[in-house]
């Protein structure tokens, strides 16, 4: 038993040092790499949740998704902003609504579960794009990926040793039992931490503009809790379709939205620090 666990968990790690690796490589490419690789993910993620919600009795609407995400680069790229979003989701939302009343036996929630995966993965998807290819203040955008990823798996990290050594009640038992209000918080300050970090090293030496203190200070914090939210999101999803993983891809991780839950959310909310800096800095 402790030998099966020690594999489990060496497989684990050396997995978790791979995807590391091919992150980085691809922040230090930046552009049309990372925006390819984004994509290629999203589609990814899409099938899983599609899949998940399937095994768990419903009939989702499942073209729209992948959709929206083939309109959503060409989209960003042409009007420079993820605001873009708004009419393609809402006629494709009308779609969906048009598709599923169509049905023999139309069933409400089919709507809405055909509704999530784009409110979940293909608009923080186009958040992602805004980021990356925006031609405004392009200093930052690097920057803004970096703490995106700080801000996500630094918090996770936090949170699992912080939740390890302390205990303590549990914060959402019958979504997540392992995970624990100290944790939570642990992982709070961990993004915090993350966030400043990441915003006072690219700060030095700067040439142009770059935010306060205080601004990484809120980011990391809203981050933070978007990250937890996306985490706990997905579990949710998991218990109620009865699925262990969203996948296999990932040996030890499960799958591509097993790893990318809590990222996936944090993109809304750096996407929106982004908006807001080009109003103070720009």
């Amino acid at each position: 038993m402790a030998n099966r666990k020690s594999s489990a968990m060496l497989t684990r790690t050396i997995t978790g040092a791979v995807l590391l690796a091919v992150l980085a490589v691809t922040l230090i490419l930046g552009g049309w790499y990372f925006v390819a690789l984004a994509f290629v993910a999203t589609t990814i993620a899409i099938y899983e949740e599609l899949n998940a919600l399937t095994a768990g009795g419903h009939k989702p609407v499942k073209w729209t998704s992948y959709v929206a995400l083939a309109l959503a680069l060409p989209a960003v790229k042409l009007f420079s902003s993820s605001v873009v979003i708004i009419p393609i989701l809402t006629v494709l939302t009308f779609c969906i609504c048009l598709q599923v009343m169509r049905r023999e036996a139309p069933v409400l929630d089919d709507i809405i579960y055909s509704v999530v995966p784009m409110l979940t993965l293909v608009l923080p998807c186009m958040c992602l794009a805004g980021i990356t290819l925006a031609d405004t203040m392009p200093h930052l955008n690097k920057m803004l990926m970096v703490l995106l990823f700080a801000v996500a798996v630094g918090g996770d990290t936090f949170a699992y040793f912080v939740g390890s050594a302390l205990r303590g009640p549990k914060l959402c038992p019958n979504i997540s039992p392992n995970k624990t209000i100290s944790g939570s918080v642990g992982g709070l300050l961990g993004s915090v931490a993350c966030a400043i970090l990441v915003g006072r090293l690219f700060s030095i030496g700067a040439a142009q503009p770059y935010p306060p203190l205080w601004g990484d200070i809120i980011v990391g914090l809203l981050g933070g809790i978007a990250a937890q939210v996306g985490d706990l999101f997905a579990s949710m999803v998991k218990r109620h379709c009865k699925v262990k993983d969203f996948g296999h891809i990932f040996p030890g991780h499960g799958g591509m939205l097993d790893r990318l839950d809590s990222i996936f959310f944090t993109c809304i909310i750096v996407y929106n620090y982004q908006v807001v800096l080009h109003l103070l800095l720009g």
